[in-house]
């Protein structure tokens, strides 16, 4: 019998083998990281679309209790310079969310000095945070203004359809930005002249 000859095989991976693998995990594991960190900063932004919802929720209640209270009359439920009607007292455009002026209601020129909220920081819409020992109240509680997010607020009035003239179409859009992310909520409804 022959003699068998015994081939001398190396087997494993080579250097440069193994760095493309490495490199190949690397950019997976950094991919994976990034997505977690848009994941999570996106999941912590459904506080402020809760604020979002309660704030159009807010204006449109606003313009309701006018209605009904006598504190604008029909003609003047529009926006300024509208067609619809004549003494429209609604602001035109994005607005900062701002706490009512002397009128009570929400998106009116007294709401605003300029461009800025009436009041100032005191004037411009907050939170009402807990106090240290837990309670709320408006002496003691931390006042977090919502202009640290940007929250814009636009009310638009319109006529649905011609020859409905006791008939009116509400939208209000309130955009913002939080982290790199940008939103926007729109709600819409109608208001009639009848309560």
């Amino acid at each position: 019998m022959p003699a068998r000859m015994r081939r001398n095989s190396q087997s494993g991976f080579t250097l440069i083998e193994t760095m493309i693998a490495i490199l190949v995990m690397t950019i997976g594991v950094l991919g994976l990281a990034g997505m977690l960190a848009d994941g999570l900063a996106y999941m912590s932004m459904s506080q402020m679309d809760y604020i979002a919802q309660q704030k159009a929720s807010e204006a449109v209640e606003s313009i309701f209790t006018a209605r009904d209270m006598g504190q604008a009359t029909w003609d003047s439920i529009c926006n300024v310079g509208s067609t619809i009607c004549s003494g429209g007292i609604f602001i035109n455009g994005a607005q900062p969310l701002c706490d009512p002026g002397t009128d009570g209601v929400i998106g009116t020129a007294d709401d605003f000095a300029g461009t800025a909220c009436a009041g100032g920081t005191q004037g411009s819409d907050a939170i009402l945070q807990p106090n240290s020992d837990g309670v709320l109240n408006s002496t003691t509680a931390t006042r977090v203004p919502l202009s640290a997010y940007q929250f814009l607020r636009t009310i638009t009035i319109t006529s649905p359809a011609s020859g409905l003239a006791n008939l009116r179409k509400i939208q209000v859009t309130i955009t913002y930005r939080a982290a790199r992310f940008s939103r926007t909520y729109t709600m819409s409804t109608y208001i009639s002249n009848f309560s």
